[in-house]
């Protein structure tokens, strides 16, 4: 599969990006090649082949997720720039 620079000026578009005359050649040979080198994992015969659903077989070694309060009420709302007694006081969002 072959792309051309509309394409890249396409996606260029689409992502916001602006490129050069001398980028967008570097963006189309670039993208030639990934697209190229799918095209070759295309031909592999994947049948009988486990889709993955980790990269390796390591177990979570996160340390324990234990919820407890490091900051007081009183201490979060002391450096607030706006409050009114027990709350947070922010601009209003939806009308």
């Amino acid at each position: 599969m072959k792309t051309d620079i509309n394409t890249i000026r396409n996606l260029a578009h689409l992502a916001r990006l602006e490129f050069n005359e001398t980028k967008e050649q570097e963006m189309l040979s670039d993208l030639n090649k990934i697209l190229n080198w799918m095209e070759q994992l295309n031909e592999l015969n994947t049948d009988n082949v486990e889709p993955l659903i980790h990269m390796s077989e390591e177990v979570n070694v996160m340390r324990e997720d234990f919820a407890k309060n490091t900051v007081t009420h009183e201490e979060a709302l002391r450096n607030a720039p706006k409050k009114d007694s027990d709350y947070f006081r922010v601009p209003k969002v939806m009308e």
